[in-house]
């Protein structure tokens, strides 16, 4: 007995799009804009003046099980070592809780945002990210040489990384993970920043004439290969680090 469904036999599979519309992805509102991580909630403002710049730290609330490991006077205290020469503009930092499904499909400890928008205006801004601690730190087994140093960072900045059948595996420590963000996140995303300036340099809001050039460096820059970048992000954070370790400035006990 002739059966038409003989004829293709991708129906009902992912091959023929089954099961696409119930794939797991982070929502983006048709109406709002904006990247996910622009999409704040309930959230605090304090200011702080360093090297005689004022930062606009955004404090957004937590759910429970999570919380900010750095506090915003742990923060003003590394910044106060890092050249104001080396952010230029950059003075917005965003300590941020992720959604569940963020932290399942986008989980990072921090990210550098070129041109974060906030209140109508768009800044650059580096956004930590929360930690919700009944979870648990997963690293890889199959790892590439720059994973592999990754991982012996992890190690360094206090995480008791065990192995099992697929993964690296660890308890999330607030102590832990304030490591990784105060001494190396926040001073990577830095070091993008300041990658970003040698290459584009700023532009004032009133000088439209240079425009068309500022948009062709700034091709040029995003044109880097990734492994450069991160390279030359790693660099400026372990020489910061070298640098602030050696004068005994970190580190330093939580400043609640």
């Amino acid at each position: 007995m002739f059966n038409p469904t003989r004829r293709n036999r991708n129906i009902g599979t992912a091959k023929q799009g089954y099961g696409q519309e119930n794939k797991m992805v982070i929502p983006w509102p048709a109406i709002a804009m904006k990247s996910f991580y622009e999409r704040l909630t309930e959230y605090r403002v304090e200011y702080r003046t360093i090297n005689g710049n004022r930062f606009e730290f955004i404090i957004e609330k937590t759910r429970k099980n999570s919380e900010h490991a750095c506090t915003v006077e742990d923060l003003s205290e590394l910044i106060r070592h890092i050249r104001p020469e080396d952010y230029g503009r950059l003075n917005l930092i965003i300590l941020r809780q992720p959604k569940r499904k963020e932290e399942i499909l986008s989980s990072v400890w921090g990210r550098l945002i070129y041109s974060y928008q906030y209140k109508n205006d768009f800044r650059p801004a580096i956004i930590l990210e929360a930690i919700d601690y009944s979870n648990k730190l997963k690293w890889p087994k199959n790892l590439s040489p720059e994973g592999q140093k990754e991982l012996n960072r992890l190690k360094n900045d206090g995480h008791n990384l065990k192995e099992e059948k697929r993964f690296h595996v660890a308890e999330y420590k607030l102590d832990n993970v304030r490591n990784t963000q105060l001494y190396r996140t926040l001073p990577h995303e830095f070091g993008h920043y300041r990658h970003y300036l040698e290459i584009v340099g700023e532009i004032e809001d009133n000088e439209d004439e240079e425009y068309e050039e500022f948009e062709k460096r700034e091709n040029l820059y995003f044109k880097i290969p990734t492994a450069d970048k991160e390279r030359y992000a790693h660099r400026f954070a372990d020489n910061l680090e070298l640098m602030l370790r050696k004068c005994g400035a970190i580190p330093f006990e939580r400043i609640e």
